[in-house]
């Protein structure tokens, strides 16, 4: 029996754009729905799923990025790509900071976007071995988060996280009280644009804060380090 195909909705209002990579990503072994906006998108997740979505910018009527908050909220855990004829880095730093997992300018090589879908769904792992004595998980305060579930758990409840999110937070981890430079993190993060002034990290960093930490303005766990990178320091104390 054939293992079921990976699930793509893409969201553009450029039919010529969507025949495309309906097209290519079917030829590299997903199965792709390619709708043109918010509407149809609704309807398409009242009789259907998808594993990851990709999401354009602009579009007619709601744009992306109110369609980018609306699924952090509703559907967490699904990867969002977006995309945009728009350039500047100010478009890709409010997308990432509404929930995107990634961003890529068009025009785009349809190669690229497929090494981007793949590193999102595979969710990297740096390759560092768990701790001997908990083999299962990575725990710290009162979180713990699960490689096998690819789950963080504070007290036993589950914290939202979205991929991006989640491979981050994994670094950190697999990292302890090391500092870590932007560079770094987007070496070991994997698919990621990078640019001299790409401020990914940093938003991603804030987005992890809000979760974990009791006060981000505060952190006690994920720590700047001034002209060098951050810190994760998993033994911090907290009043949580």
């Amino acid at each position: 029996m054939d293992e079921p195909k990976t699930r793509i909705l893409v969201v553009d209002d450029d039919p010529d754009l969507r025949e495309l990579l309906g097209r290519y990503l079917e030829e590299q072994g997903f199965a792709v729905t390619a709708v043109e906006d918010a509407t149809a998108m609704d309807a398409f997740f009242e009789e259907d799923t998808a594993d990851l979505i990709i999401l354009d910018l602009m579009l007619p009527g709601e744009d992306g990025l109110s369609i980018a908050a609306r699924l952090r909220s509703s559907r967490p855990e699904l990867p969002i790509i977006m995309l945009s004829a728009r350039g500047e880095e100010i478009d890709r730093i409010v997308g990432l900071e509404v929930g995107a997992d990634d961003y890529l300018p068009k025009p785009f090589n349809p190669r690229e976007l497929l090494a981007r879908i793949r590193a999102v769904l595979r969710r990297p792992a740096t390759g560092n071995e768990l701790p001997q004595e908990d083999q299962d998980a990575y725990r710290f305060g009162p979180f713990r988060l699960d490689p096998l579930t690819q789950e963080l758990t504070r007290n036993g409840e589950k914290v939202a996280l979205t991929s991006g999110e989640y491979a981050l937070l994994k670094i950190f981890v697999e990292h302890p009280n090391r500092v870590l430079s932007r560079d770094t993190l987007v070496d070991l993060l994997k698919g990621f644009e990078r640019s001299p002034y790409d401020r990914s990290v940093d938003v991603r960093v804030t987005r992890l804060r809000r979760k974990i930490e009791a006060d981000p303005t505060s952190p006690v766990y994920i720590r700047t380090v001034w002209g060098e990178g951050y810190r994760f320091s998993p033994g911090a104390r907290t009043g949580s």
